[in-house]
Parts: C-alpha cells; structure tokens; sequence
C-alpha cells in the first residue's frame, strides 16, 4: 500500500516565543511557550492562547479537508454498530432493580428502576438526555440511593473538569431539592438514617480532594461540618460504604501508603474512628464481613496478600493470614458477600476469580476458556446474595455479561454486546506474543487481526500501550476496532511495564528511575512486530493516552524512524514543568509515580526523558496530537506547547497536527457518540497515510 493522498501544501501556524527560564539547582531551561499556560490563569496572554489552539484547529481542518467525507463515513459506520435503543441488564438492590435505557438518537440514558419484580411498573430516576439537552458538555455520576430507597444523590459536571454539583431528588415526588453542593468529586454516601450525606469536597484550582464533609438534608452546604481533612497533599481521598451497611470509611490513599477511617452507618453524627495508621510504602484496603474486617495489603508482600481482623481490633498487630502472598499471582482485590468471598487475582498476565464458601473453606476458579481475555467482577450490591455477577470479554468476544451461582457453579449468560449489522468471531485471529526487551524480559502483546491477512511485512499495524500507575491494559472488544480489522489493520497491546499485567513488580519497574523501561518495552514490542513481518516501520502506528501520551512521546524522541504515524491523546509531555507546579490539577498526587523535580537527581532524570525537553533538530514520524481545553488531568497547554516546539525543529515533510477539543477535558466529549468523531479523525489520518481511502 503506497501512500497516493497528497496533503495540501500549507503553512501550518507558528506560535510566538517569549523565553522563560522553568529550571531549577543551577539549570538554565528555557521554555518558549511558557505563556500558553495563560488561559485557566486568566494572565495577558489569555485571549492569544485560545487564538493559537484556533489557528491550529483551522490547519487540522485544511490539511484533512480531502478526508472530511470519509470521516462522516467512518463515524456514520462505528454508530451504525451501536444499538442505539437499548437496556443495560437489571441490578437488585435493596428490593429494586435499577438499568439505564438509551432510545434512538439520544447521546445520553435515562436511569430506571422496578420495585420487586421486572414486570413492576419503571420509575424513571433521571432522565439525563432531558437534563443535558441544553450543554455542550454533561457528565451526570455518583448515583446514590438512601437506604429507605427515597432519595437520590447525584453528581453533574457541565465543564468536563471534574468538578461536580451534588444535586438531592426525592423519588417519591420528583422534586429536587434546593440542596446544592459545589464544589465535589461527585460521589457520595447516605448514612442509616436517611438525611445525613457525605461527600468528597475539592479545591477549586488545584482539584485535589481535601476534606470529607458532612451534610445534613436540608442544610446550606456553606454549613457542612469537616468530619476529616487530608494535611498530605499527594494522597487522594474519598468516602465509601461497606457492602453490608454497616460502616462508612474514609480512605486516604498515594501510590505507595494508604489508611482507612470508620463509623458505624446507623450513628452518622459520630466520630471516625481510624483503622490502622498509614505506614510507610504499605497498601491496605479493607471491607467488611460479618463479624471481621478483611485487609488486602502489600506488607512484606510484594503481590499482596489478604489477612482478616476482629471488629473491635483493627490494628495491624491483631490482622491474622488469610490468603498467603505469592511470587507469581497478584491480588488485585476483593468482593465481600455473606456467605462467599471473591477474590480477583492476576496470573501470568490474565485475570481470573477465585472464589471461596466462608462456611466450608472449599475454593475453586470460575473457567473462562480462552488464552487472552479480560474477566471483572460486575455489579453486585446485594450482600446475602449467591451469585456473582461478572463481566467478560476478549480481542474477538464482545462485552458478556454473567451470572454465576457460587453454589451450583452454573453460569447463565445474561447479555452480550450486539453489533448492529453482524458480527462473526471465527474471521478473526488473537494471538498472545512475547518480545524481549533490552534486559531479557518478556513481554506480552496481545493482538488482533483479521483471518487472510499475509504477514509479510506489508501489513498496518496499530500499536497501543499505556503503561503508568500500575494500571494493566486488558485485551477487550471494541465495535470501533472494526473499521480498522475490517480494512486490514492488526491491533496489538504492548504489556509494558508501568502497569501490573505481570505483577507488581512489573509496575514498580516501570515508574521513577525505572521510568524509561516502559519506553523500552515498547520499543522492544514494536521491533519484535517488525521481525516477524507483521508489519514493517512503512506501516507502523503508535497510540496512547494521557499517561500512555508520555510514551509516545518518548518513543517519538528516541525512535523516531520505527513509526509511519503516532497518536497522542491528550499527552503528559512536558513532565518536569508540571511536577514542578503544585498549583496544577493532580500534581502533588503525582510524586510517587514521576518523582519531585524539587529533588535534583529527580529533576535530572525526568529532564533525560521529558518529550518537551527532548525535541531536538531531526526527522519526526507523522503525529497527530488531541487535547481538550478544560482537561483537568494533563491541561492543554502541555500538548500545544509540544506542538509548537515540534514545529520549529522537525527537519521532515511528514504531518503534525494538533486537534484541541474547545468544549471538553479529558475524557475527550461527552455523549454516546460524539467521542467517534474524534476517532473518525484518527482512524482517517492512518488511513491516509496507508493510501486507504474508503
């Protein structure tokens, strides 16, 4: 495939560069663009930045200009496989079943629920497609039902910087309530009696989450009582319900230390009680079992191990083994129920659920059957339940959901994702493959493509990874993934380290001065490919997000020559600028991951491979680079400033481009649909670029 499209031969924009020195310990680090920071800080150069993002946004639209029919086409296609009219399976609680249902045309869901029985009359909870009709951006989260199944808390973002409302409705009236809580994470909790709230409230500017507080039905949130502020600011806080009802915990958590708070749901004026004392570089997580708590913890084991403890002695002196650690299974949570115990652990890069009868201490794993898949514990609210609701899916298997009786071990199959228009599995091929990297380890790449390909070197091939905050990148369906098989793409996911798909240990070499291993893993995966003509670096493409975005443009740095294309979604590129400002959204949560810059050899090592500080005077592959201006977790100005360097040192022809969504944040737009048209725009350039042109 030979590229035929001719790009327009236009100038792309040229920012302004006004030099100012970001470095620090005695180094000069000069950044031309600082200024463009100036938008959410309302400096002089507000109006300017918004301008540039403009300017760059009319050059994207130039340069695809010959694409835009085969984007509507490709956008047109994924929706097409959407069943727009549909139900989510049922979930009971607490004597109602609650679902969301989505009609024809709609971006958004109405949430429902019947009392009792499925034939019951629906009650309609929030109609947010009603709600959000009038917004450009609407997130509505956080749905919390009172335990006399009266009331609902809900949370809503109309800017898309994860800032919420929390909103109060009576479910018997429909009358919402003057109660108006801002700002906050969103999420809540009732107490017993039916009046009392809790929630998570953040600061304005920084967004972290600072105190829990305390509202009682009725009152002015300005009165709301502090019942626990967080003096750390790299933790993050939050505030939960044990499955039984029985308690609220506070959780206070960074990457490497965490500790819990309690009190008794029924008496919600009480005083939190602490549950064990944060302890240096050790996790714990607790939940609530009858007559004990259960503590999943990483002291002096590396995978965790679970360990139990009495009510009434909850320190670390009095926590007895449960479950051992081990070398090669990681524990990566559990599912308390009455009378069983569900524990999710990960082996050999595959999630599977163990599950155990607490009257019998027999054990036994659910069977999935396939060699790459992803396996989560669904929705299970319901604590004397005895059967757990899971959710299945692999590179070839759509999103399945199932319930399985922990007594008879059957499992039912409740629903699977349709593909509107057909969908057959047996014309496609997943493989699970293993590249070495530099240091002799290997790793996983779990891929997909479809039957008839020739591997000869002559294939595209889309190459994600993530990569970051241990978070293990699973092999799932995706109906969008279609339109990339079905025109003789190969996708793969590179299971590099920074995530946990191997174990814990497997994050911890991927993070502070190991950082650059998940680069080489990478690069390790993509040669790999290479050698075994799967594709060839005429065909390659790269993509990742956000965190995944640093990599790329790291990868982009070092091996500039292995990609045909590079996707960066909303990227995390100038690295040290942003460790180094505490005012930014999320970076004193950071420091366990990235490492403080105000620390030397810190700020050493993050500079060697920073993607903003390594742009240097060479060829770049072609890139097209997304980022949304009310992004909350990597801010806007970080991709456009990349941009903009990129622009003046690149010595090639090949594209650059930056899209900058001007109504959302991070998550890209909002609604059931509207997020495909940025893929249209991604799936377009590589298309282009393979000479692909329908």
């Amino acid at each position: 495939m030979e590229q035929t499209y001719n790009w327009p031969d236009l100038t792309p924009p040229v920012a302004d560069q006004k030099p100012y020195d970001t470095g620090m310990h005695g180094d000069v680090r000069i950044d031309e663009y600082y200024w463009m920071a100036d938008f959410f800080s309302e400096g002089p150069d507000s109006d300017k930045v918004v301008g540039y993002l403009n300017e760059e946004n009319t050059y994207k639209d130039a340069m695809m200009a010959g694409t835009k029919q085969f984007q509507e086409n490709l956008f047109a296609e994924m929706k097409g496989r959407i069943k727009e009219k549909d139900e989510s399976v049922p979930v009971f609680k607490n004597g109602y079943f609650y679902y969301t249902r989505s009609e024809e045309g709609e971006q958004y869901y109405k949430y429902c629920r019947k009392k009792g029985s499925l034939d019951a009359p629906e009650e309609m909870i929030l109609d947010v497609d009603l709600m959000a009709k009038d917004h450009a951006y609407y997130s509505a989260t956080g749905f919390n039902i009172s335990p006399d199944n009266k009331l609902l808390a809900y949370g809503v973002d109309t800017v898309s910087r994860r800032q919420y409302t929390i909103f109060i409705k009576n479910l018997e009236t429909g009358e919402t309530y003057a109660d108006s809580i801002f700002p906050a994470s969103g999420g809540s909790v009732w107490g017993n009696d039916n009046r009392t709230l809790f929630y998570t409230a953040t600061n304005p500017k920084t967004l972290l989450s600072e105190e829990i507080k305390r509202h009682a039905l009725g009152q002015n949130s300005s009165e709301d009582v502090v019942v626990y502020k967080e003096n750390d600011n790299s933790n993050y806080i939050g505030v939960g319900k044990t499955k039984s009802g029985k308690y609220i915990i506070i959780g206070s958590s960074a990457t490497v230390s965490s500790e819990y708070y309690l009190l008794d749901a029924d008496q919600p004026e009480g005083e939190f009680t602490v549950f064990q004392e944060r302890i240096k570089d050790v996790l714990y997580d607790i939940d609530h079992q009858n007559d004990k708590f259960l503590v999943v913890t990483n002291q002096d084991a590396l995978n965790f191990k679970l360990m139990e403890t009495p009510l009434d002695k909850t320190g670390v002196e009095n926590w007895t083994e449960v479950i051992p650690t081990s070398a090669d299974v990681l524990i990566e949570g559990i599912e308390v129920f009455e009378k069983y115990l569900v524990v999710t652990e990960r082996k050999n890069g595959l999630l599977q659920l163990r599950i155990r009868n607490n009257e019998t201490n027999s054990e036994y794993y659910v069977d999935f059957g396939e060699p790459a898949y992803a396996a989560y514990v669904g929705s299970n609210p319901e604590y004397t339940s005895e059967t757990l609701r899971y959710y299945y899916t692999s590179l070839t298997t759509p999103g399945s959901t199932y319930d399985y009786n922990m007594i008879s071990k059957e499992k039912e199959l409740l629903k699977r994702q349709e593909v509107v228009g057909g969908y057959d599995p047996e014309l496609y091929v997943t493989e699970r493959l293993y590249a070495t990297s530099y240091d002799g380890l290997n790793i996983p790449i779990s891929l997909v493509y479809k039957k008839g390909i020739v591997l000869d070197g002559n294939a595209p091939l889309l190459l994600y990874a993530y990569g970051s905050y241990g978070n293990s990148m699973d092999a799932g369906f995706s109906t969008n993934r279609l339109s990339l098989l079905n025109r003789g793409f190969i996708f793969a996911i590179a299971h590099v380290r920074g995530g946990q798909e191997m174990g814990r240990q497997w994050y911890e070499d991927g993070k502070l001065f190991k950082k650059k291993n998940t680069f080489s893993d990478f690069i390790s995966c993509a040669e790999y490919l290479i050698e075994k003509q799967y594709t060839s670096p005429a065909h390659l493409f790269a993509e990742g997000g956000s965190a995944g975005g640093l990599l790329m443009g790291a990868i982009a740095n070092l091996r500039p020559d292995l990609w045909r294309g590079v996707l960066a979604d909303v990227p995390f590129v100038d690295v040290v600028t942003t460790m180094l400002d505490e005012s930014i959204p999320l970076t004193t949560n950071e420091f366990d991951e990235w490492g403080n810059p105000k620390n030397k050899e810190s700020y050493d090592y993050m500079k060697s491979y920073s993607p903003y500080d390594n742009v240097e005077k060479k060829d770049y592959p072609n890139m097209l680079v997304t980022t949304g201006l009310h992004d909350s977790q990597v801010q806007y100005f970080e991709p456009a400033k990349w941009v903009a360097r990129l622009r003046t040192h690149k010595t090639d022809k090949n594209v650059l481009l930056l899209q900058t969504n001007m109504e959302a944040g991070h998550g890209g737009a909002s609604g059931r649909f509207e997020y495909l048209k940025e893929i249209a725009l991604q799936y377009a350039f590589m298309f282009t670029l393979e000479g692909i042109g329908q």
